[in-house]
């Protein structure tokens, strides 16, 4: 008897998340035609897993039709601890960075074979950037991305390696043989630094945050307009921060 409605539930559940991934930064809101479309379920199947959505609040209807995420999705997911707990931590010493530089100061962790950005504050007439709170990119792109990637378990290095690359710019890394030689000397340095590889008018400088045992747990970065300052200008800032954000991980909650 268990078993069986274990079984029931599987299916709903899966189907239920389909509808919540279907959302992104180019699709925040979405009738119910699209959201079948996008994810190729029964619009009637669509419809009855919709009620249950906005009934718990995951997501809202508007008067025009279209859902969106709702406010009861992102309370649960703002108790995520090794997103929270870390920006908490981090944040005052993030603040500080961004207030000594006035530049964009990003904080990013790794899931799996990409990051997710936990906190960005932009900084005043700095250079435009594609990120924001909460997405997600390729490893291998940014200067936080490329320190997670080196420090990052073997295997998982090469199964991110072995896949495609998108190309966003002409200055964007996909030889892989380039990449490890980068991720080498990530390694070795202790920094990283992505020239342009999301943008024409970027660049990212990136240093590792550890927690109290040593391990890398995410990366903290100045994102700056190409030509504006020596990348290497703003590692021992970096390292400054990453270094206090590191110490406030390893206290006692």
């Amino acid at each position: 008897m268990t078993v069986s409605r274990a079984a029931g539930t599987g299916p709903v559940l899966a189907r239920a998340l389909r509808i919540l991934g279907a959302f992104s930064a180019d699709h925040p809101a979405m009738t119910l035609s699209e959201l079948a479309r996008r994810t190729r379920l029964p619009v009637s199947t669509v419809h009855r897993l919709l009620a249950g959505l906005v009934e718990w609040g995951a997501l809202e209807r508007g008067d025009d039709g279209y859902y969106r995420v709702g406010l009861r999705l992102w309370e649960v997911g703002a108790l995520a601890p090794r997103g929270q707990g870390l920006r908490e931590r981090a944040l005052p010493f993030l603040e500080d960075l961004s207030q000594i530089t006035r530049e964009n100061v990003q904080l990013a962790v790794r899931e799996g074979s990409e990051l997710v950005f936990v906190e960005r504050i932009a900084g005043t007439g700095a250079v435009p950037v594609l990120t924001r709170v909460g997405s997600r990119f390729a490893l291998t792109l940014t200067g936080v991305g490329l320190v997670l990637l080196a420090h990052a378990p073997v295997e998982l290095q090469e199964e991110v390696l072995a896949a495609p690359i998108d190309r966003f710019t002409p200055c964007t890394v996909t030889d892989p043989a380039t990449l490890r030689h980068m991720l080498a000397d990530i390694r070795r340095s202790g920094f990283a630094v992505s020239d342009r590889q999301v943008t024409m008018d970027a660049l990212s400088v990136a240093v590792p945050v550890q927690d109290g045992r040593g391990t890398v747990v995410a990366a903290v970065s100045l994102v700056v307009r190409h030509g504006s300052v020596q990348p290497h200008s703003l590692v021992p800032l970096l390292r400054t921060s990453a270094r206090a954000i590191s110490r406030s991980l390893a206290q006692p909650s």
